[in-house]
């Protein structure tokens, strides 16, 4: 019997270096993030039932142009500064402590802004499913994902150029 393949050690999470493509958003949307970095933790690690993000934003970024998912649940915990949690139904100011959790299929698309003077730190937790569709319903945006192969699309369809 082969032996197991050990662990990563432990890491300070700041050790784990950023990825150069910060980004896949096309163009208008991937310049709404400029200023927000994630280290991929969870990819560090091996993980795949769910991934895990350092997320940084730089005040008048935001982490994602609001969406919602049709499979994968999503989780964040603040760490430092305080960014605005913008859903459909209102926005709330959070703090250092807080934490927030968006359920698969419900339909309720969110962000987070950064709208402050400093930098926000977050966690950014979320399950990665074989199959999910990213809905953004106030953009020209979508993500199908059929496990096989993924794009951005225009809501009519029409890949991005």
């Amino acid at each position: 019997m082969a032996e197991p393949t050990p662990s990563p050690p432990a890491v300070h999470a700041l050790d784990i270096p950023e990825p150069a493509l910060q980004t896949r958003y096309p163009e208008p949307f991937a310049s709404w993030v400029r200023g927000r970095t994630k280290r991929r933790l969870g990819d560090h690690f091996g993980l795949e039932t769910f991934g895990v993000n350092l997320v940084r934003m730089a005040p008048g970024s935001v982490s994602s142009v609001r969406h919602h998912h049709s499979g994968e649940d999503e989780f964040v915990y603040v760490l430092a500064g305080t960014p605005t949690l913008v859903l459909d139904h209102g926005e709330q100011l959070l703090s250092p402590g807080m934490c927030a959790g968006f359920k698969a299929g419900s339909g309720h698309s969110h962000q987070l802004a950064n709208r402050s003077d400093a930098e926000v730190v977050f966690l950014e937790v979320g399950t990665r499913q074989d199959v999910d569709t990213v809905l953004y319903p106030y953009d020209d945006l979508a993500i199908h994902d059929d496990g096989k192969t993924w794009a951005f699309v225009h809501k009519d369809g029409r890949a991005f150029e």
